[in-house]
């Protein structure tokens, strides 16, 4: 997985806008970001249910994990996204998308 093809999965979404972020570029739907790529160190934070978060972190724990603090009890979750397989980040962003867009829209997308 690289930037070019996160940021091609991320925008492949109902409504999926790209906008600067601070110092990373954030993906959103209906003015709420789903998910921050940070192109520096190549890692994405993805807003996750707890359940989906604990998931996700045990298949992976050194490249997917909670982000710091607050945030990651929020269900904003690090992934590493250079040693991941795109499915699995395609997964991920689904779910991060589902969990933040109006239902009209995350409906034909929910797994």
């Amino acid at each position: 997985m690289n930037s070019k093809i996160f940021i091609k999965l991320a925008l492949s979404f109902s409504e999926s806008i790209e906008q600067p972020h601070f110092e990373k570029t954030s993906f959103r739907v209906n003015k709420k970001i789903f998910a921050t790529l940070d192109f520096v160190n190549l890692r994405a934070s993805l807003k996750l249910s707890e359940i989906d978060q604990s998931v996700f972190c045990d298949f992976s724990p050194e490249h997917i994990y909670p982000a710091k603090g607050a945030w990651g009890k929020q269900g904003w979750t690090i992934f590493e996204i250079n040693h991941l397989k795109p499915e699995m980040v395609q997964d991920a962003l689904t779910l991060s998308y589902c969990n933040i867009a109006p239902q009209k829209l995350s409906d034909k997308y929910k797994m």
